[in-house]
C-alpha cells in the first residue's frame, strides 16, 4: 500500500512543478491554492489549507513559497517529516531586499501583473532555461489569481516566523537567485540547481527525497 505525501507548490503554480518527481512507494496529493479571504492572515490562510490533509502525521513537500506555507501547517499539525525545496525555512533566510520591501511597504507600489516583457527577467530569476521549462512558467504568470497574487507577495516579504520547524529536510540549490544559497542553511545542496530545480533537477531531489524517507 503507497504512503502518501502532500505537495505544495510554488506560488502561483499547480501540480506540474512536481511532475518529474519520481518517488516509487508513495501517491502524491497535490494541496491546491484557494483564494484568500479579505485581509486574510497567514495564520488563518494555513488553518484553512489545513483541511485538506487528513492523515494523521504526514509527510509534507513545500516548494518555494509552499514551503513557506508547510511551515505554518506545522504549527497546526504534526508531521513525520516537512521537505522544504528551493524554500527558506525562517524570515532570516530571506534575501534582504524581501524583508527591506516588506518594512518599508515596497511591495505595494508595484502592481502584480505579468507582462511578457519582464518574462525573461522572470525566467531568469525563476532558474527556467528551455523552452518547456519557460512555457510552464508563462502559463503560471498567466493564470494566476490576481489577487491571490497580491495577497501572498503580502505574506512573503512580511513572513516573521523565526522558529525551525521539526522533522524538516531542506533542499536549495547554489544556483538559486531568488532564495540565495548564501542566506540559507540547506541539508542537501543541489549543484547549479536554481530555483526550478524540482523540474529540471527532479532526478536527483527525487533520489534525496526516496533515500530519507527510508531512514525516517
Amino acid at each position: 500500500m503507497s504512503q502518501s505525501i502532500y505537495c505544495i507548490s510554488g506560488l502561483g503554480a499547480d501540480e506540474r512543478a512536481f511532475s518529474r518527481l519520481q518517488l516509487p512507494g508513495y501517491e502524491l496529493h497535490f494541496i491546491k491554492w484557494i483564494d484568500p479571504e479579505p485581509n486574510e492572515s497567514f495564520a488563518d490562510y494555513a488553518k484553512r489549507m489545513s483541511s485538506f490533509i487528513t492523515e494523521p502525521e504526514p509527510v509534507i513537500i513545500g516548494l518555494s513559497f509552499g514551503g513557506m506555507l508547510a511551515v505554518e501547517l506545522t504549527k497546526l499539525i504534526n508531521v513525520k517529516k516537512l521537505i522544504l525545496i528551493s524554500s527558506v525555512k525562517t524570515r532570516n533566510e530571506e534575501p534582504w531586499w524581501m524583508r527591506t520591501s516588506g518594512k518599508l511597504k515596497l511591495h505595494q507600489l508595484i502592481k502584480p501583473q505579468p507582462h511578457p516583457l519582464l518574462y525573461p527577467i522572470e525566467n531568469y530569476f525563476l532558474g527556467t532555461h528551455t523552452k518547456p521549462e519557460k512555457k510552464l512558467a508563462n502559463h503560471f504568470r498567466e493564470t494566476v489569481n490576481k489577487v491571490y497574487l497580491k495577497w501572498a507577495i503580502h505574506q512573503i516579504v512580511n513572513w516573521n516566523n523565526v522558529t525551525i520547524p521539526a522533522n524538516c529536510l531542506h533542499i536549495h540549490g547554489n544556483a538559486d537567485k531568488l532564495f540565495p544559497i548564501r542566506y540559507v542553511k540547506a541539508d542537501y545542496v543541489i549543484d547549479k540547481g536554481g530555483h526550478f530545480m524540482v523540474y529540471n533537477k527532479a532526478e536527483e531531489i527525487s533520489r534525496i527525497i526516496s533515500d530519507e524517507l527510508k531512514r525516517s
